[in-house]
């Protein structure tokens, strides 16, 4: 599949269904229908979502908002299956057909195996995950068959390589992930472009990190372009590489909705004035200090907390970065769902005498516990 095939007729803006607006503990439908009808007025018709959004909801939300509101052939409908979900082959269509339900939408133009690493490509051959989606594309039901992605790049050229019937590839990029060691932004798209496929940008905005940032970094963006948000440079770069056809921003306001819409309708590339000035800016953020944590989970294993340390510092790091407070405590709440938070340190020390880093864990975690508090 060329880029010109799947860039032809849909314009480059995604709305990303993972974040929606809330209302309480419920999703606040009314205004969700009321994004969904500022984006399809001016001209954008992409709409992404996956079975274990909002735990399970957000299909349904599909159905609501834009299923029984637009005709099916007037936008675009992406979803994924969850790969880590899947025991027997059986699985497969199981899920999928409660997709079908869920949407109502008949048929996915685009089908993604979700959030694909080394592990999830090996489960995907053990269970059958390629063939079912060939066999879901023959059977009319799906029209577009890909991957989202989530592992280094030589990962990444092996599924490829295996697998030539991918015709897209949905991977995380942003400008501050580019040179990153643990993403590999670039080397991924340069797989992918290797590959001559069709590229997806998902978390452009890093989870909301890049659209508060330090003050320093704002007032270098609000220099160049007074007008424009800080979020637009992070949406305009991803958007701006070739071979890409979408970029996602999972909004989760009318207010999100509408600055995007207001550069994105009239999309303009970066010059490269604009890439000296986001050069820049990442050099800044790449001199703040940090917990100098590696990942290496020497710390959790004998935690009687079973607190996810890494992660925990992560979270803390990505404040320390962007000063995006609100994001940084999403991040936060996301990784410790399933595990001990950083206030139920119980200040054993066993952490501490196996990293090799030196590092003071259990300060590091009062840090984290007043912050995210």
């Amino acid at each position: 599949m060329s880029d010109t095939y799947l860039q032809k007729d849909i314009k480059n803006l995604g709305f990303g269904l993972m974040r929606l607006p809330m209302e309480g503990k419920e999703i606040d439908i009314k205004q969700v229908e009321r994004m969904v009808d500022s984006y399809m007025e001016a001209g954008f018709t992409y709409f992404d979502t996956a079975y274990i959004y909002h735990n399970g909801l957000s299909e349904g939300v599909v159905k609501e908002a834009i299923v029984k509101r637009y005709p099916r052939e007037s936008f675009q409908l992406a979803t994924k299956m969850p790969l880590w979900l899947i025991k027997k082959q059986e699985d497969l269509q199981s899920i999928f057909d409660t997709q079908l339900e869920r949407t109502g939408a008949g048929y996915f133009d685009y089908y993604l195996l979700h959030s694909m690493d080394k592990q999830k490509a090996a489960d995907a051959e053990k269970t059958g995950a390629w063939e079912f989606g060939l066999e879901m594309k023959e059977k009319g039901f799906v029209k577009h068959l890909g991957f989202s992605f989530h592992d280094t790049a030589d990962v990444l050229d092996d599924i490829l390589t295996k697998h030539p019937e991918a015709e897209f590839v949905q991977l995380q990029i942003n400008y501050v992930d580019w040179e990153s060691k643990d993403v590999q932004s670039r080397l991924c798209y340069e797989v992918a472009r290797k590959h001559n496929k069709p590229i997806i940008i998902m978390e452009p905005i890093k989870g909301g990190a890049l659209a508060g940032m330090r003050p320093e970094i704002q007032e270098m963006f609000k220099q160049e372009e007074p007008e424009l948000s800080i979020a637009s440079w992070a949406i305009r770069y991803a958007a701006s590489l070739e071979g890409v056809f979408m970029v996602l921003s999972g909004m989760s306001n009318m207010e999100q909705m509408e600055d995007n819409l207001s550069y994105m309708k009239e999309f303009k590339p970066l010059e490269e004035k604009d890439q000296t000035i986001i050069k820049k800016a990442v050099k800044e953020l790449d001199k703040v200090e940090t917990i100098p944590c590696t990942g290496c989970k020497y710390c959790v294993d004998d935690c009687p907390q079973q607190i996810n340390i890494p992660e925990v510092f992560n979270s803390v790091n990505n404040f320390r970065i962007y000063q995006n407070l609100t994001s940084a405590k999403g991040n936060y709440m996301w990784v410790t769902s399933s595990s001990g938070k950083a206030a139920d340190c119980i200040e054993c020390g066993s952490c501490e005498s196996h990293c090799p880093q030196h590092i003071t864990i259990i300060d590091n975690l009062k840090e984290a516990t007043i912050l995210f508090k």
